[in-house]
């Protein structure tokens, strides 16, 4: 099984940054999805905005959500967020 969702931050460009349980962030990009069904409603910015982690992966306040397996896997590692995590980690 693939570690699961923990935290979830939307960023203005449609993608969202992951913090995984195994303390792994991962960057997934939502424009592919977009123009797909349900999906469509996260064009809205407030909408996509609205992401939060459930159960071990992302929903949006209309109950939009993706696989867990899918937000791991076809996302890539984000660096800039962990050094950020890192500094506020060194402050606190």
């Amino acid at each position: 099984m693939n570690p699961r969702v923990e935290r979830v931050k939307p960023n203005p460009d449609y993608t969202i940054t992951l913090v995984f349980t195994n303390g792994e962030v991962k960057r997934f990009d939502m424009k592919p999805y977009l123009n797909i069904g349900i999906f469509q409603e996260l064009k809205d910015m407030s909408v996509f905005n609205s992401v939060k982690p459930c159960l071990g992966s992302v929903q949006w306040e209309n109950g939009q959500d993706l696989c867990p397996d899918t937000l791991y896997m076809d996302s890539i590692p984000e660096t800039r967020f962990v050094e950020t995590v890192a500094e506020q980690k060194a402050v606190a």
